[in-house]
């Protein structure tokens, strides 16, 4: 018993009560009583067993496992109390299907969904053009969601936390993110390393950088576009060849 003594002084700091051996494991409502071996010694639990509609008390029943999950688990599998993000579309994306959209809308902050967003510039009906991108790029500050389709089949694009404009240097905030359909959705968030997360003028639009890499780049007339490895959003490549052919381009803003 000696041998013993440290374990049996730490267990009944612990609430646990020594009761000698052999016990059998007793089964009852809550199934087996939650015991510990300790040499030739069984330590069982002191916590008393909550009611049927109880909370079960932190510390008692059983431990935590693949089958058993943990009082986090738990918490997060309860009912929200809020809505899930969604992303409303005035009008269906000839780029993205519904439930891209609503995959992709999870991904948004919440102060931008739940409230319709429109079209604001498509190739499809806008032609081919940046300087035209930028007249209906939308109004300042107000963010913008760019989706491409290259002549593969390829779908990704952009989070702009702030409208798509001209511009001298490098604007935008920590929320902009670029993300690739490949065919499951990738998200790539804002590393810290640098903030150039958005730059444009009437030949070149930019979304990441660093090192003289770009993340995504769109030439003038919008025909012709990379995607590249880059310090901004440590993302992989988005289209499957570092430069691509648009064949559709969309630009939704807040209605």
């Amino acid at each position: 018993m000696a041998r013993h003594g440290t374990a049996w002084q730490g267990c009944r700091e612990l609430g646990w009560r020594l009761s000698p051996a052999p016990i059998p494991v007793v089964f009852g409502p809550l199934g087996p009583a939650l015991g510990r071996r300790v040499g030739s010694a069984l330590l069982t639990s002191t916590c008393p067993q909550p009611e049927e509609d109880e909370e079960l008390p932190v510390g008692c029943g059983e431990p935590a496992g693949a089958e058993q999950p943990g009082w986090e688990r738990a918490a997060a599998a309860a009912p929200a109390l809020e809505e899930p993000c969604r992303l409303v579309l005035s009008t269906p994306s000839s780029i993205l299907r519904d439930e891209e959209i609503q995959e992709l809308g999870a991904h948004l902050p919440p102060r931008v969904t739940q409230q319709p967003w429109r079209l604001l510039y498509c190739t499809g009906r806008d032609g081919f053009s940046l300087r035209s991108l930028y007249r209906r790029g939308g109004q300042p500050g107000s963010p913008a969601l760019l989706l491409i389709r290259d002549t593969e089949a390829q779908a990704f694009g952009a989070f702009c936390a702030t409208a798509i404009r001209c511009s001298n240097g490098f604007y935008g905030m920590g929320e902009t993110f670029l993300f690739s359909f490949s065919p499951e959705l990738k998200v790539f968030r804002w590393t810290g390393r640098n903030n150039f997360f958005m730059k444009g003028d009437v030949d070149l639009l930019m979304v990441g950088g660093g090192s003289g890499r770009c993340g995504l780049w769109l030439d003038g007339d919008l025909h012709h576009g990379g995607s590249h490895p880059c310090e901004t959003f440590n993302n992989e490549t988005l289209s499957p060849r570092e430069e691509f052919c648009v064949q559709d381009l969309e630009v939704w803003g807040l209605a």
